[in-house]
Order: structure tokens, then sequence, then C-alpha cells
């Protein structure tokens, strides 16, 4: 019988720092057989590498799958309820974001509203912050019905006593930093033969979270600035009035409600009642 003898030999790993020892036997007389052991380790190690691919490829693939599944099924969501939206939006057209609503006209956009905020459900922001993120322009508010910039809060007349007009409403809101913005349009009457001032105003706050759906807003300050022709002037910034010097009709905070968001389409209720439709700008 042929003799055996066992020689150390060492096995390239897939790392080339790294190496691992095995016995290479040859057989005497025989040297189409040696290495025996070096071969199958090679083979070993490449089935291993082959699997490991392809399981980090199937569980890639599950993944993909899982994430386009979700966003056909929001679209599908969203496109059931785009009847609805169309509807609330059509309500709502024409208004100038609530200041010409009559009162058929707001009882028509809080019916068309309450009807997207059934489909839609109860909104949960706990774990999905990042609904509100971006830039919110103001297609509605049923408190502009009053005249006043204000709101249903104390606020200077449009197109009354002052030659204000109202332009476009923003609200600018970023998650991460936990700026809350509304950023206001508006042009200012001057004597003839001057022309008009436009002015934008952003009443900058801070926001908070509280429960699943209701957002607390605190004021921090309004910062004025000039459009058009005047743009050159530096911005105007007016601090926050201190607590012991407010009014109590404008205590400087305010809560809302979030009562529907998708990704281009939110809806609020404030503290006051009132209504805001948004539209993603």
């Amino acid at each position: 019988m042929a003799s055996l003898t066992c020689l150390p030999c060492t096995l390239p790993t897939v790392s080339p720092s790294s190496s691992s020892s095995c016995t290479t036997c040859l057989v005497a007389g025989n040297p189409k057989r040696c290495r025996v052991g070096l071969k199958n380790s090679h083979r070993r190690q490449s089935f291993a590498l082959t699997t490991r691919a392809a399981v980090d490829g199937v569980s890639g693939a599950v993944d993909d799958v899982s994430a386009a599944a979700k966003g056909a099924v929001d679209d599908v969501t969203s496109l059931g309820r785009s009847p609805l939206k169309l509807k609330l939006l059509s309500a709502v057209a024409g208004l100038n974001n609530g200041l010409a609503a009559s009162e058929d006209d707001l009882r028509k956009a809080d019916a068309a509203a309450k009807e997207l905020e059934a489909a839609g459900g109860p909104v949960d922001l706990s774990n999905d912050l990042d609904k509100l993120q971006g830039r919110w322009k103001l297609v509605y508010s049923s408190a502009f019905s009053s005249r006043t910039l204000g709101g249903s809060r104390p606020g200077p007349p449009v197109g009354r006593l002052l030659p204000i007009t109202l332009g476009q409403v923003f609200q600018r809101i970023d998650i991460v930093s936990k700026d809350f913005d509304n950023i206001v349009e508006v042009q200012l009457g001057a004597p003839w033969p001057l022309p008009p001032i436009d002015v934008t105003a952003t009443l900058a706050h801070k926001f908070e979270l509280i429960g699943t759906a209701r957002v607390k807003i605190i004021f921090d300050k309004t910062t004025v600035k000039t459009t058009g022709s005047l743009s050159q002037l530096p911005p105007l910034d007016i601090p926050r009035i201190p607590d012991g010097l407010r009014p109590s009709s404008n205590p400087g905070r305010g809560e809302f409600e979030v009562t529907y968001v998708d990704a281009d389409t939110r809806i609020t209720r404030g503290d006051r009642d009132e209504l805001r439709v948004f539209v993603i700008a």
C-alpha cells in the first residue's frame, strides 16, 4: 500500500490579511492526487460565499418588494380619496383664502372637510412627524371670513379702513429644528402718486407635538421684509412682546389639531374652531 506523507500548508481566506491552517496529503508516486484538502477547502469557501450572496440578494429583494408594496398601497389609498380632496378644493376655490366666504360657503367647506377627515381616519404623527415637513400654501381659512388678518383674533382689517391687500400665505415647517413659520404676503397702499408697497411678514414660532395629532406653537418674533422695487431694504425684526405686556387676547401661543394629512393636502382645526386647508407648495 502506498504510504501517505502529511505536509503543513496555508489556505488563503476571503481576507488577504488572514489565513487558516490545514494538512495536505501527498500520495507517494501519484502527484495528481495531491492537495486534496486544499481543493476541498476552496470549494467550501466558494459555496459559502455564493450562499451568503444569494441570501443577501433575497433579503434586499424582499425589502424592495415591501417598500414598493407600501408605496402602491399608499398611492391607491390616496387615489381613492382624490374625489373627496377635489370636492374640498372646489368648495374653497375662489374665496380668496376665505376672505370672501359667506355663511353658506363656510358650511360647504366644513362639510367637505369632514368627509375627507372621515375617509382619512385618525391622524397619528407620533411616529410619522415627517408628514408635516415642508412649505405649505394656505388655500382656505374659515377665520378670514371675519375680514381681518388676525382671523378670529384681533388683527388689521382688510379692504376697509386700511388699504391692505392680502396675498399668499404659507406655513414653513422644519421637524428637525422645530421651526414653524407663518409667512404672509401683503400689499400696503400708499398715497398717490406713490406706488403700493409689497411686504412679506414672517411670524416665526417653535412647535411641539402634543399627543398624536395636536400641535402647540409658541411665537418668537416677526420679520418684515419689503419686496418688489424696495427689496434692497434690510429686513426689520420685531421681537416678541414680554408676556406681562401682552393683551389676554393675544397670548403669543396657540394650538391646533391636524385632522387630515397626506403627501399634498393638510387640514387643521384650531383652538378657536378655525378650519384651515393647505396644499404642499
